[in-house]
Parts: C-alpha cells; structure tokens; sequence
C-alpha cells in the first residue's frame, strides 16, 4: 500500500485569521468521499462560535470521473481497510502537529481540540480518537462508521471514554449495515456515546442533527471551561 500524500496546508479553511487562534478550542472538520474543505465548512455560522474551525481537505483524488476527494480507496461502496484508514489518519495528525505549534506555541494543552467527520471523514475522526486518545477531547460521528481491527491504544481509549457525538440517518443506503452494526458495538467499550437515529434521513446532515450537535459541542466547551 502506498502512503497518501501530506495534507495541503494551504487548502485549510479557518473560521478565523491567525491572530484570533491561540489558546482557543480547535475543531476540525473532516469532509466525506468526492467532496472538498469547503463542504462541512458551510456549517461554521450554526457551530458554537467560540471553537476555532478548520476545514482540511483529504490527501486523495478518487477515480475518475468522481469529484473532489477522499480519503482514503474504496472499491465500491463497501470496500475498506484498516490500514489505509490509518495512513491517512498519521497524514492528519501530521498535519495538526504543525497547526498545535502555530496555535500555542508546541503547549498541547493550549485549547481543547475536537473532530467532526461526515461519511470517510467521520471514519478519520474515529480512527484519530484511537490512535491518540489524550489529544481529543470529543469526536462528532456523522454518517460513518469505525475502522475494522484492534489498535494498540484502544486500551487507553477505553481507559479516557471521551465523548462522542454519532448520528446517521434511517434511510441511509450508503453506509453498509454491517458497518453500522459494528459501529454500534464499539462504543460501549471505548466511549461515552450520545447520538440519535433520524427517521426519513439518508445519507446526508438534516437541521434537527445540526441542532443536536451544536448542542453537543456547546456542552464540550462547558466540560472544557471554554
């Protein structure tokens, strides 16, 4: 398997200039297969507006002719691998080891930092929370699913519990049943999980699950004392 490329720095979209970043809680939104930074970036004006925002986009382009990006390879729509999972995941962390220096001055502790992924970018997030589970304080889940396979650091996952946020839809045909039914039995060994189902929802973000994770995220800048 060949490593995806870096990150593009340069394609981030922040919700505010540098001078307003530091010390601020950081969320990082993470877009779905065939789509780009500046799709979940539409939903800054419904977020709490105390987090810094950055929209990353995905190191990969998916075959022709699909638009935009990915994250990582699929072969239809239920391929996935672990492996690739992660490899994209460490070009992600890669990537915030630049943003922590500029933030705070290389002090980890400087501001809360969460994820929110839609579809592969939520699998991101999830794989994230695991691979390094004292750097997030919480995760939204929307539309996605968690990697197969056992990493190293579940234990210590387990051991934290953050938070996490997963809604999907009732009608989504994209997300293999499988993938959901794995999903649902992760959590309880390895976070605390909130969420709900929404009936009529496909593969997509409705105005009900926005208001539900605003008011997640707001309750994360509570626990935090942001």
């Amino acid at each position: 398997m060949s490593e995806p490329p870096t990150l593009d720095a340069d394609a981030v979209l922040w919700s505010v200039p540098p001078s307003e970043r530091a010390g601020r809680p950081l969320l990082v939104l993470l877009h779905g297969y065939g789509s780009h930074e500046g799709d979940l970036f539409g939903l800054v004006p419904y977020l709490p507006g105390e987090f810094v925002v950055a929209a990353v986009r995905a190191p990969l382009t998916p075959p022709f002719p699909a638009p935009g990006w990915s994250w990582f390879p699929i072969e239809g729509l239920h391929a996935r691998s672990a492996d690739a999972v992660t490899a994209a995941t460490r070009r992600l962390l890669e990537w915030l080891d630049t943003v922590t220096e500029d933030r705070a001055g290389a002090d980890p502790d400087a501001g809360a930092v969460g994820l929110l992924g839609f579809s592969q970018g939520a699998v991101i997030a999830l794989q994230a929370l695991r691979l390094q589970p004292q750097r997030f304080a919480f995760a939204v889940n929307l539309a996605g699913f968690v990697a197969d396979g056992s990493l190293p650091t579940d234990g210590e996952l387990a051991e934290r519990r953050p938070p996490v946020f997963w809604g999907r839809g009732a009608a989504d045909e994209v997300i293999p049943p499988e993938r959901v039914a794995h999903t649902i039995q992760w959590p309880p060994d390895h976070v605390e999980l909130s969420g709900r189902v929404y009936p009529g929802l496909t593969h997509s973000v409705s105005q009900d699950e926005l208001a539900d994770v605003r008011a997640f995220l707001q309750k994360q800048l509570t626990a935090h004392g942001a």
